[in-house]
């Protein structure tokens, strides 16, 4: 029987550096729902054996990474807040946007577009067009109602709107639109959110709905949801992003 490998003498990946990615994973265990972690839960959330999360524990500690506590628990220290902080303010957007949406584009062959709320509209942050000859065009920057339209309900849904469609919009986790803003314009949106239980926006595909019938729709909801995932996870920071529904405005 082959013996399972020791994590302290494992091959490191190409290109990388066992150490770094042992103190890396250990920062990222803690997130908002685990502000302190136990020796233990440390050694269970990263998979790393007890004596190996001690060391590196201790040697983040020494550049306040890390802080333990006084009853043996560990938390983020000083340097990883400071890091957080660089990253949030030469943090652009559109740089972490635009990928997604142009894989969106390319995937579904229609436009992709990023909406946020702004007061009582939603507003288009971020767009790519589709490679279509004819598509559906909308300005960015341009202020459209929330009540009409698939991006629009979509944040309401999540931003606790009571009532249908908002309930099964929730249940769903996205919604289809045809016609319901523009004549013969369909749409399919889902939400962005971030950290500590707030909804960012909502990202959406649209087209015109002779290529867009209901079918082709429900069959482009799974792409449209996979790219929210992955926005939700990208702008929370590296963090898995907690699904609520929760009132908010937020800009970039």
């Amino acid at each position: 029987m082959k013996p399972t490998p020791d994590p302290e003498t494992a091959t490191p990946d190409e290109g990388g550096v066992v150490a770094v990615t042992r103190a890396l994973r250990l920062l990222e265990a803690f997130g908002t729902s685990h502000a302190q972690l136990t020796l233990a839960e440390l050694s269970r959330h990263t998979g790393l054996h007890k004596t190996t999360v001690l060391r590196i524990a201790r040697t983040l500690a020494m550049d306040q990474y890390l802080v333990q506590k006084e009853d043996g628990s560990w938390r983020l220290g000083r340097a990883a807040g400071w890091l957080g902080a660089c990253y949030q303010a030469t943090f652009n957007v559109h740089e972490v946007v635009e990928p997604v949406l142009r894989d969106l584009a390319l995937k579904t062959g229609e436009s992709a577009s990023f909406y946020v709320r702004e007061g009582d509209s939603r507003t288009c942050l971020v767009r790519v067009e589709g490679p279509q000859a004819i598509r559906h065009h909308v300005r960015v920057g341009a202020a459209l109602p929330l009540e009409l339209g698939a991006p629009g309900r979509v944040i309401l849904a999540f931003s606790g709107e009571p009532g249908e469609p908002y309930e099964a919009i929730r249940r769903r986790g996205y919604h289809l639109s045809q016609g319901e803003r523009e004549p013969e314009v369909s749409s399919v949106s889902a939400p962005i959110f971030g950290v500590q239980w707030r909804l960012l926006g909502s990202v959406c595909i649209s087209g015109p709905t002779s290529r867009l019938h209901l079918a082709r729709l429900e069959e482009l909801a799974t792409t449209v949801m996979d790219a929210a995932n992955q926005l939700s996870y990208a702008l929370a920071g590296g963090q898995q992003p907690v699904r609520v529904a929760r009132p908010t405005t937020w800009h970039p």
